[in-house]
């Protein structure tokens, strides 16, 4: 790489760092025994410490080194100054090493939006379902989820107080997809992951529609997504509002960048721009390969549910 990578590529550098830092933020919270735990909307939906602490590092960090970008966090938080220890100034070096695709090298900062998630699987977190956990770090240009980060704060965590604890997944479309193997679900098999505590009748219809061999359900956008990219699972079907911008940013242009593919029920795109609303009200329907299969069997009832805005 030249000199002056790419301002993309510069910004996925230093959100691989920040999101390793997120991850052991996350886990010196969980180890202090002291979560802070306060109910936002009700008792399926906490925040932590660990929350506001990775929101505001990911937020001040990013904001030190790219003043002109947009950050949308998913925690609404007073305005406070951050403690230094919370700002990460590195950038991983690898990343800087490689090629941006064309398309992407003249952007400026002002035309990126980030999308944030801190503690992705919050419940979960607090149950001590730690491999349902996630940080996300999502790149969106022009609408599109172009480059995301995601950090498994407690990858390997079963393995011992000797294992190597933590990962981060990052991807940027047209260069490729880093930090995991890729594999699939075996030929034939049809295996739904769906959320674990936001179920209801419309989205237990659509997983039956899909006449799945095995159902799956866990916490956590990113952590199904990871399912996906490593063979566990064949398709992520929510047909329900609840995920938000900052659960699929990261997740989509990860799986997008191999090959994968991330829309709502009615097969539509979402829009990453800063002034989009939140929520995803259209519910989900990601997938490896065959997203055509899946999009064809939701049920009509369900699509009347959800309509489109």
């Amino acid at each position: 790489m030249s000199g002056n990578p790419a301002v993309v590529m510069r910004l996925v550098a230093s959100a691989h760092a920040v999101a390793d830092k997120a991850g052991s933020i996350v886990r010196r919270v969980l180890h202090s025994g002291e979560l802070g735990i306060v109910e936002k909307t009700g008792a399926n939906d906490l925040q932590t410490l660990a929350d506001r602490l990775v929101q505001q590092s990911i937020c001040a960090s990013l904001s030190k080194h790219f003043p002109k970008i947009t950050i949308i966090g998913e925690e609404d938080l007073p305005f406070e100054e951050v403690k230094e220890d919370l700002i990460e100034n590195g950038h991983n070096k690898e990343i800087l090493q490689k090629s941006c695709p064309l398309e992407y090298s003249t952007l400026n900062e002002e035309e990126l939006v980030v999308w944030v998630d801190p503690l992705d699987g919050t419940k979960e977190y607090t149950e001590g379902l730690l491999d349902n956990v996630t940080v996300l770090i999502g790149i969106a240009h022009g609408g599109k989820a172009i480059a995301g980060v995601i950090n498994q704060p407690f990858f390997n965590y079963q393995l011992g107080a000797e294992a190597d604890m933590g990962r981060t997944l990052w991807a940027v479309l047209g260069l490729g997809a880093f930090g995991f193997q890729l594999k699939e679900v075996p030929d034939g098999r049809r295996i739904v992951t769906t959320t674990r505590s936001h179920s209801n009748k419309i989205v237990t219809e659509c997983v039956d529609a899909m006449e799945p061999h095995e159902v799956m359900r866990v916490g956590g956008a990113g952590n199904k997504i990871i399912q996906l990219i490593e063979g566990k699972a064949s398709a992520y079907v929510f047909a329900s509002p609840g995920c938000k911008k900052w659960d699929t940013c990261a997740p989509e242009a990860i799986l997008h960048a191999v090959g994968g593919k991330l829309t709502d029920m009615h097969g539509h795109a979402y829009c990453y721009d800063a002034n989009v609303k939140h929520m995803n009200s259209t519910g989900v329907l990601a997938t490896l390969r065959n997203h055509q299969y899946y999009a064809s069997r939701v049920p009509q009832a369900v699509l009347q549910a959800l309509k489109s805005d």
